[in-house]
């Protein structure tokens, strides 16, 4: 049996939450609900709506907090993901911004929810790592005016065959 995960993150949501996983969980393949605990009739809420729920996202555990108004998501904290093609690139930043989201610079981006995201290709920090700095620049100089992050131009700008 696999260990459990010692660090979750906790996502606080205004009565949305439930909304917010299945929105999630329609994005990401292995993707479930844990657990979900509802308010009786002592709390903040209407008995029986959810208060907190565990759920996963591509085998990472969340938790889901219905906590009300009080807090806001805001670009400090954001989830970072790894994408191997320029497809899952596309497809990501148009299914999480579907519905009110928002594409941000270097290819960030915001759902419906508030919540913020980084569409990663695998390659680009392993090219802004290089040693050889000059391409590690130039990588970093693409990067900077796009949005959506387009692997072809990371390349040929890695490469210097770029405009």
């Amino acid at each position: 049996m696999p260990a459990k995960q010692k660090i979750t993150p906790c996502l606080w949501f205004n009565g949305n939450a439930e909304e917010a996983m299945d929105f999630y969980m329609s994005i990401f393949e292995d993707s479930k609900i844990i657990n979900k605990l509802n308010w009786g009739k002592e709390g903040g809420s209407k008995e029986g709506s959810l208060l907190v729920a565990t759920f996963q996202l591509a085998g990472q555990e969340y938790i889901a907090l219905n906590g009300g108004p009080e807090f806001q998501f805001s670009e400090g904290i954001s989830l970072s993901i790894d994408c191997s093609t320029q497809e899952e690139v596309d497809r990501l930043t148009e299914k999480l911004t579907a519905d009110g989201g928002q594409i941000r610079p270097c290819s960030w981006v915001k759902d419906k929810f508030g919540l913020s995201w980084q569409i990663v290709p695998t390659i680009l920090p392993e090219m802004l790592r290089d040693k050889d700095q000059a391409k590690a620049d130039r990588v970093m100089a693409a990067m900077m005016k796009m949005y959506k992050i387009d692997i072809q131009k990371i390349k040929d700008a890695y490469n210097g065959t770029s405009d």
